[in-house]
């Protein structure tokens, strides 16, 4: 199982990096101490869901065309999680 799959799901077996519109990427630091961002997925550039993505970053919310690199990592959500509407 690769480091982006959660354990559960139908693509744990899918190798390397992808994501879906929603999932969240997180991005290391690039000095020590340095906490590194995250931020939500919010387009994609191909089908398969492999990289470039379009990122929203939590800390400037601004949008941005992200290439990651090796210290990039994706946290998948259940698709329901994603598609389900929001209660009131």
């Amino acid at each position: 199982m690769n480091r982006t799959a959660t354990r559960n799901s139908p693509e744990s077996s899918r190798p390397g990096l992808w994501a879906r519109v929603g999932d969240r990427l997180i991005v290391g630091g690039a000095t020590v101490g340095d906490e590194g961002r995250d931020g939500e997925i919010v387009a994609l550039h191909h089908e398969d869901g492999t990289p470039p993505f379009d990122v929203c970053w939590s800390d400037t919310g601004r949008v941005t065309l992200v290439f990651p690199g090796p210290d990039a990592r994706v946290q998948h959500f259940p698709r329901s999680a994603r598609t389900a509407a929001p209660r009131r």
